[in-house]
């Protein structure tokens, strides 16, 4: 069984892959992915985010009318990822199809798995059932306690320790201004009543040091 050096649980990856109708164990497609989150540069977008939203998605996978195309989201949703590049979630979702398809798994799910890893940009509130959960899962970071929300907040500066710290302050607080102003910042129910109100509280909090 090949290592996952970024801490990917290869077990579940595999019944996955199964389940999607891929053939084999999806060993290279595995390896590809865990290669990926252990780059170099890469300080919150790595396994520990991905293992945490399949965790999230473990809790609430009631809600997706089709829990193993979000799951396979969720592996490859941060699979290229360039600090500052407007197409990281394009490139993923191309990657995904890419994998799924030559492996034998049906060209209509493969796209299916490659829109929802699109709705991960989050320049809009997708309209999808599925698409909204991913990207509840994606954001439920913004909705922790505040040494997450914090240590959140210093991993995504360290991504991008290569900008000039005015423009990073002004890029960063347009991201975050961007998600306060929606109606609301989660789409499904469980995750509003969970983590709406925190999340509010913590971007509030964040562009408040952030214009300081």
């Amino acid at each position: 069984m090949s290592e996952a050096p970024a801490g990917l649980d290869q077990t579940r990856w595999t019944a996955l892959w199964t389940r999607l109708g891929a053939a084999g164990a999806g060993t290279g497609t595995f390896d590809l992915l865990a290669a990926a989150y252990h780059e170099p540069g890469r300080a919150y977008h790595t396994a520990a985010h991905i293992n945490d939203c399949l965790r999230e998605l473990d809790h609430h996978r009631e809600l997706a009318a089709r829990p193993d195309e979000v799951e396979a989201a969720i592996w490859f949703h941060d699979a290229v990822y360039v600090p500052g590049a407007s197409d990281n979630e394009a490139r993923s979702a191309k990657l995904a199809i890419a994998e799924l398809t030559s492996a034998g798994a049906s060209s209509d799910l493969a796209h299916r798995v490659g829109e929802l890893i699109l709705a991960t940009q989050h320049f809009e509130v997708p309209s999808a059932p599925d698409a909204q959960l991913l990207c509840d899962i994606d954001l439920a970071i913004l909705g922790r306690d505040l040494p997450a929300f914090d240590a959140y907040q210093r991993q995504i500066q360290q991504e991008h320790a290569w900008v000039p710290a005015s423009l990073y302050r002004k890029g960063r607080a347009k991201v975050l201004q961007d998600f306060l102003s929606r109606s609301s910042i989660y789409q499904t129910p469980a995750f509003k009543a969970r983590d709406e109100a925190m999340a509010r509280r913590n971007l509030t909090r964040a562009l408040t040091s952030l214009s300081g």
